[in-house]
C-alpha cells in the first residue's frame, strides 16, 4: 500500500542498520557495509521492515537497525 492510498498522508521513514563498534555507542564499525533496508511511506511499514531485518541478524549482538523519521527532517515545522 502506498502512502497516498485511502487518503493517508505520506510520512517517509528510512530503515537501516549496521555493526556497531561497541554496544554502548551508536557508531558503526564500517560505513561502507551499512544495510539500507529501504524507505517506507509510514511508520507501520517501516517497523515491519525493521523487525524483519533485526530478526535476521539476531545472532550478532553488535548489529543494530534503526528507523529514521525522514518526514521530520524534510518538514520540521509539521
Amino acid at each position: 500500500m502506498s502512502g497516498n492510498e485511502a487518503g493517508s498522508k505520506q510520512l517517509l521513514h528510512l530503515v537501516f542498520g549496521g555493526e556497531l563498534t561497541a554496544l554502548d555507542k551508536t557508531e558503526f564499525r564500517d560505513l561502507s557495509k551499512l544495510d539500507i533496508v529501504g524507505i517506507y511511506p509510514n511508520y507501520a511499514d517501516a517497523k515491519r521492515a525493521w523487525k524483519s531485518a533485526a530478526q535476521r541478524t539476531v545472532d550478532n549482538a553488535q548489529m543494530r537497525y534503526y528507523v529514521v523519521h525522514l518526514h521530520r527532517l524534510l518538514d520540521p515545522e509539521a
